[in-house]
């Protein structure tokens, strides 16, 4: 099996960007509440003391700014369509061993789309670098991880690793798996979902997120209005009280790991013969 190179955690990346882009276009302004240290802005507080607000404690982790500040969001930003990007930081359950209250399993489900306002969610643990099929990153367009016609794999932020690298486990048993990352999911990029699907014999959704209104439940639907009838499975956090742990630890309790969604896999295929 390929060994995957480690790169740098999407929260870093994110930092390095802002500051790039905040220093060629003067009207990019950050506010933070506290978070200077966990959202990795101190370097950019440093470079660019002008453009950063600082609130006061009122932590913007994803578990907090979804849900605490959810009429703000709907009502001051995407009411009147603001120019606004929220960074919700330690998405997903990255914050396994505090846990439930600081996992953000709901985010997905309780944001709207929108042109303007913007969500943009980020774990904190550094990420393999994956190979890419079809071309660069754009916004609403799914990246074609890797091509196949048994088992369609489509996953979003720190669950497309796990879901390529069950990718290569199948391979090695003759099986072929199509991975698409999924980075936007509202709207769900509708082309490549039903393309997907209706070549290949069954489907897995994978999601750090709730399995109600999420990347899974979007899938769904999509299926169901063009008629396509697979086996499918939606993996994520299931509608109960949660575990505590570490994110690897909470992912292989679900099924995210890439052997949980390879017994998935291989489950689901076996009921398309």
């Amino acid at each position: 099996m390929e060994q995957l190179v480690t790169g740098k955690a999407n929260l870093d990346v994110f930092a390095e960007t802002l500051s790039e882009l905040a220093e060629e276009n003067r009207n990019i302004m950050v506010v933070t509440s506290d978070s200077r240290g966990s959202a990795r802005l101190a370097a950019f507080a440093a470079r660019l003391p002008d453009q950063i607000v600082e609130v006061g404690i009122a932590e913007h982790p994803a578990c907090f700014l979804t849900a605490r500040a959810l009429e703000q969001i709907k009502n001051d930003i995407a009411y009147s369509n603001q120019p606004v990007t929220l960074v919700g930081i330690s998405a997903g359950v990255s914050y396994g061993p505090l846990g439930s209250t600081h996992h953000s399993i709901h985010d997905v489900a309780v944001l709207a789309a929108s042109q303007r306002p913007v969500y943009l969610k980020l774990g904190k643990k550094a990420m393999p670098h994956l190979p890419r099929e079809s071309g660069c990153f754009e916004p609403g367009k799914a990246s074609l991880i890797c091509r196949g016609n048994d088992v369609a794999i489509i996953a979003c932020g720190e669950t497309v690793a796990p879901a390529y690298q069950a990718a290569q486990k199948m391979q090695g048993m003759g099986i072929t798996t199509e991975v698409i990352s999924m980075h936007t999911v509202k709207p769900p990029d509708r082309e490549a979902v039903i393309r997907a699907a209706s070549k290949c014999r069954a489907v897995i959704t994978a999601e750090e997120h709730s399995i109600s209104g999420g990347l899974g439940e979007a899938c769904a639907s999509l299926f169901l209005e063009a008629s396509i009838c697979k086996p499918f499975k939606i993996l994520g956090i299931p509608d109960e009280e949660t575990v505590t742990g570490s994110q690897t630890e909470i992912f292989c309790h679900y099924g995210i790991s890439a052997e949980g969604i390879t017994k998935t896999a291989l489950s689901l295929i076996s009921l398309s013969r």
